[in-house]
């Protein structure tokens, strides 16, 4: 934890089995809570820690795991009727509730957590403030079309590695992963080597693969699981709250796959990290921290 930045862990009870949580900051001060919602899906809060450093100016932030990951129950043996979009928003309303924050929060989802996000807002929960988007499609059709493109652009023997192993169902492979990786040092994080952080949510999911192959598929631009057709644009106008929408200019979250959140949501507003792919909290932290921060203070009241 940073200087000065106290924390709390703790468990909430769900459908009978268990949510990590942790509090940086304390909770009952003036400004709202900030929730975070991590992606993946199954990919677990490490990679997003550094929004702890928004508790340095005084508001509790809540990081989680989501049920099937990190240090939450985990469940390998659920298959894809159970991993739904539905269960991770009655896993967040059950923390609002267990946390006593329906009084007023703001929720933050970055990739997948940003899907998310906007799958609660559109619901208009009592007590959200306000709805940060981070790095994430409104459709998985865009994303899988922006994929492609972005794809066609590795070098020629990469590309070709990753659909040898693609076809033969081999993508468990260690040549397919060193293929997946020139695609994720472009488009996921520029910071080579990654961050501690970083390594450590590929690490865990690795561990606990469940989630995010069942829902996703092997890797960010092979999307085969149960998310393949998912979509939010045609529901977004009915998102009611102050919305920041956050991108990277090198984001495999490209701007055709964001620009529905742009247009569909009231009075929203994009900002485009210069110098980010799909992770400006790691890529450049405190511009994105003042940015979110600002935000954030702005939408309080």
């Amino acid at each position: 934890m940073s200087p000065g930045i106290t924390s709390k862990e703790g468990r909430a009870a769900f459908r009978g089995y268990e949510t990590w949580h942790r509090i940086s900051g304390e909770l009952g001060g003036d400004k709202a809570p900030v929730v975070i919602l991590h992606g993946g899906p199954g990919a677990a809060h490490n990679y997003v820690d550094a929004y702890k450093l928004l508790a340095r100016d005084g508001r509790a932030v809540i990081h989680y795991d989501q049920l099937g990951c990190g240090n939450s129950t985990l469940l390998p043996e659920k298959g894809a009727d159970f991993w739904t979009p539905g269960l991770f928003i009655e896993e967040l309303e059950n923390l609002v509730d267990h946390l006593g924050i329906r009084d007023g929060f703001h929720v933050l989802g970055q990739s997948w957590g940003g899907m998310l996000g906007a799958e609660y807002a559109v619901t208009r929960p009592k007590g959200l403030k306000s709805l940060t988007i981070a790095n994430s499609p409104a459709s998985m059709k865009l994303w899988v079309e922006e994929a492609n493109r972005l794809r066609a652009d590795l070098p020629k023997d990469v590309q070709e590695t990753l659909t040898r192993h693609e076809l033969a169902g081999t993508t468990d492979d260690p040549a397919y992963q060193a293929a997946t990786m020139v695609f994720y040092e472009r488009h996921v994080c520029r910071v080579v080597p990654f961050p501690p952080e970083v390594t450590e949510t590929f690490a865990q999911v690795a561990r606990n693969p469940t989630v995010y192959n069942v829902m996703n598929g092997p890797n960010e631009f092979h999307v085969i699981g149960t998310l393949k057709t998912w979509t939010v644009v045609d529901r977004l106008a009915a998102v009611d709250v102050p919305t920041l929408i956050i991108s990277g200019r090198h984001d495999e979250a490209t701007p055709a796959t964001v620009q529905p959140y742009k247009d569909c949501i009231k009075g929203s507003r994009w900002e485009i990290f210069e110098h980010s792919s799909h992770m400006p909290h790691v890529e450049e932290q405190d511009l994105c921290m003042r940015v979110v921060g600002d935000f954030l203070d702005d939408n309080d009241s």
